[in-house]
């Protein structure tokens, strides 16, 4: 009943809708314009450092393909019985970018548990017993091509080390991460054919600092 309802008004619909489609076309930055003014970092993943804004971008094309993604402190706290060492790795994590609307999702498929078999069937139903992690979401910001913009700069500088657990774990100290006083290290933001490399400066303030924090 509904779509006879509106039948119509189906002519209006239509025409409201390729208008829409044509300011798109028209108006609609891609990517090239709008990162003309930012210093683009071509590599595994192309990233684009906006130094106005402090963001950094980054352009995903290959969607629902895994790769390596791993975290590992550069500098550490200066004491072992802390556990957070310079140089130290964190998870390493096999992940995938998947596109949902206007988001896209980072997860990680859950490997602990895996079908032997060649039977696509009896795969996919071992995938559906034991669930997937997604480890952020991401809006898209440009849309071209297959081709999306999203601004990666929470990302980067949230605590993918867990260092704020580990510190209260080892009744180091109540802490949360300041962005105010976080930043992208650029001198080590690096990008290549077969791998892409992120550091940040990462500030952590709290109370009730451990005797090791307070040396």
């Amino acid at each position: 009943m509904a779509l006879y309802t509106f039948h119509k008004e189906e002519a209006i619909v239509k025409k409201f809708i390729q208008f829409i489609l044509i300011s798109s076309i028209v108006f609609g930055a891609n990517i090239d314009q709008k990162t003309k003014s930012m210093e683009k970092m071509t590599g595994f993943f192309n990233m684009y450092w906006d130094k106005t804004t402090g963001k950094l971008w980054l352009e995903i094309s290959k969607f629902d393909q895994e790769f390596l993604y791993v975290n590992s402190l550069t500098a550490g706290i200066g004491s072992n019985d802390v556990g957070l060492d310079r140089g130290q790795l964190g998870n390493e994590r096999v992940v995938y970018f998947h596109r949902v609307g206007p988001k896209v999702l980072l997860i990680q498929p859950n490997y602990s548990f895996r079908a032997n078999t060649s039977d696509p069937n009896e795969k996919q139903s071992v995938a559906d017993a034991f669930a997937k992690s997604t480890l952020w979401g991401f809006k898209v910001d440009v849309d071209e091509n297959n081709r999306v913009l999203v601004d990666a700069t929470d990302f980067f500088l949230h605590d993918a080390h867990q260092v704020i657990p580990k510190l209260k774990g080892r009744k180091m100290g109540n802490y949360k991460l300041d962005k105010s006083r976080s930043a992208l290290y650029l001198p080590s933001t690096l990008n290549f054919p077969n791998n892409t490399e992120i550091e940040s400066l990462i500030t952590f303030t709290g109370s009730n600092p451990g005797a090791y924090i307070r040396q």
